[in-house]
């Protein structure tokens, strides 16, 4: 048996450790078979993240599905964010990189106009909550 190809070996390994840290973890819930799964931040409730989106003012930069008046225009617009492969362009959309990115997100990017709101970890994982089940 020839030894193996080394190159081919650790390019093969390099794309699996890629494609598993681009694909989120899906957790179950109370859809049906037919419809994809959506992530569910460490146990936050999406309908308080709703509420703190809103009185944050978060719909000042951002169009946000759901929320009154959030038509803003400077960050993108949330709608689909559940399916999104990729935070800011830069993370994994993974629960633990979406809180870390509601935490403080000039640290991940010093150029982004994303403010820190000031969020502590309850509101931060009830927001990633409500943003995961944006479709």
């Amino acid at each position: 048996m020839p030894p193996p190809d080394r190159s081919r070996a650790f390019a093969l390994a390099l794309g699996l450790v890629a494609a598993a840290m681009s694909w989120p973890a899906r957790a179950a819930d109370a859809r049906g078979p037919d419809q994809p799964q959506l992530l569910r931040p460490h146990g936050g409730s999406s309908q308080a993240g709703r509420e703190i989106v809103q009185a944050l003012g978060c719909g000042a930069c951002h169009r946000i599905p759901g929320i009154a008046n959030a038509r803003g225009e400077v960050g993108p617009n949330l709608a689909g964010f559940a399916r999104r492969s990729y935070i800011a362009g830069r993370l994994p959309n993974t629960p633990a990189n979406l809180e870390a990115w509601l935490r403080n997100p000039p640290a991940i990017d010093p150029d982004t106009a994303m403010p820190a709101m000031g969020m502590d970890a309850a509101q931060i994982r009830d927001v990633a909550s409500f943003l995961h089940q944006l479709e």
